[in-house]
This record gives structure tokens, C-alpha cells and sequence, in this order.
């Protein structure tokens, strides 16, 4: 968490050579709200804070099989709320405005590094073959904190006529923390209003 601060606190730093800041919304995985800030032509800063979508059943599973409640626990499933997510990024932009033609308004494309931070409650429900173990109850719960960098790429259209910026990307995240080495594949769509 003080990692995520400190990143806020470096956004603001850079506020006298950033030139234009935006916010507004992003849908997908995850969504959320989006700020961004342009540090000079090519680079931008962001942050991002909203919900990601749950890993598969398969990820819950095996997570449970790792760290069993008892050594004799079966799996039955489980049930997935509050996936909170955090995200800091350094994206480089260019115009790609000559590559398509484009006369009005100012299309980039952009790719870029990041953290995230994603925190999931689960309620493991599981089963045991031993009555003594039974009593404990069959409700298993945990957080499940995903911390990894991501990379990401995309392309941001900002309007001539009002100053509102859409834009669409593809990434991937790869956890460090909770199983070291899984990927998960993210995408978005949003505006966000500059100013």
C-alpha cells in the first residue's frame, strides 16, 4: 500500500511539467476510474482504481489444494465478492495521425508498464471425510492478494471538438505475489474528460 502512495505522490510531483489531466471511466478488466496525466509529448502517467474481474475456478481450486483448511479437505467451490484493484502506469504516446489519415482530433497510439494490486475476498467451501474435522465448519475464508507488473498497448482518440479522450488497450499481468508466474490477459474501453 505505501508503494501505491508513493506512486500518487510522484503523479503530483510531476504536476508542474505535465501539460493536460484527465479523468474519467474505464469498462473491462478491471473498470473503474481512471486519471491520467501527460508528463511531456510522449509520456503519461496513470492511476486506476476499481474492481477486477475474478480469476476461473480452476485458479480458486488449486489455490485451495495449495493451502488446504485440513489435509483430508475436499473442494466444493467457491464463491468470489470485493475484488479491489489498484493500478500505476507509465505509458509512452505517439500520434499516429499520418498512419490513418486522420485530419480532426489527435489519435495515439500508446504501450506502456505498470503495477497492480488486486485483493479478492473468497469463501472456500469444502468438505471432509472426517466427522471430527466436520464440526470446524466447511467454509474456508481468505484473502486473495495478486500483486505482479503488467504491460499493456493501445490506441486513445482525443476529439477536435470537445475535450473528451476514448480509447481502447489490451494487457497482461503477471502475479508475483499469491502464484508466482500466472498471467492474466486484461482489456478496456473508457474516455476520460481532459483539462
Amino acid at each position: 500500500m505505501k508503494q501505491f502512495f508513493f506512486m500518487i505522490l510522484m503523479l503530483f510531483a510531476w504536476d508542474g511539467y505535465g501539460q493536460n489531466y484527465q479523468a474519467g471511466l474505464r469498462l473491462g478488466d478491471p473498470y473503474g476510474i481512471s486519471a491520467k496525466t501527460d508528463l511531456n509529448e510522449n509520456y503519461a502517467a496513470e492511476v486506476i482504481i476499481g474492481r477486477g474481474s475474478p480469476n476461473s475456478s480452476q485458479y480458486y481450486r488449486r489455490t485451495f489444494d495449495q493451502n488446504k483448511p485440513f489435509s483430508s479437505a475436499i473442494y466444493d467451490g467457491q464463491q468470489v465478492s470485493g475484488a479491489l484493484s489498484l493500478q500505476a502506469r507509465l505509458a509512452y504516446q505517439e500520434s499516429i495521425n499520418n498512419e490513418f489519415g486522420i485530419t480532426e482530433g489527435n489519435l495515439k497510439g500508446y504501450a506502456g508498464l505498470g503495477v497492480q494490486l488486486r485483493n479478492v475476498a473468497v469463501s472456500y467451501f469444502y468438505h471432509t471425510p472426517n466427522p471430527e474435522e466436520q464440526s470446524s465448519g466447511r467454509v474456508a475464508e481468505r484473502s486473495d492478494i495478486d500483486l505482479g507488473p503488467e504491460g499493456f498497448f493501445g490506441a486513445a482518440y482525443l476529439f477536435a471538438d470537445f475535450p473528451v479522450e476514448a480509447f481502447a488497450e489490451m494487457g497482461l499481468l503477471m502475479e508475483l505475489m499469491n502464484r508466482l508466474g500466472h498471467l492474466k490477459v486484461q482489456g478496456a474501453v473508457g474516455a476520460r474528460y481532459r483539462f
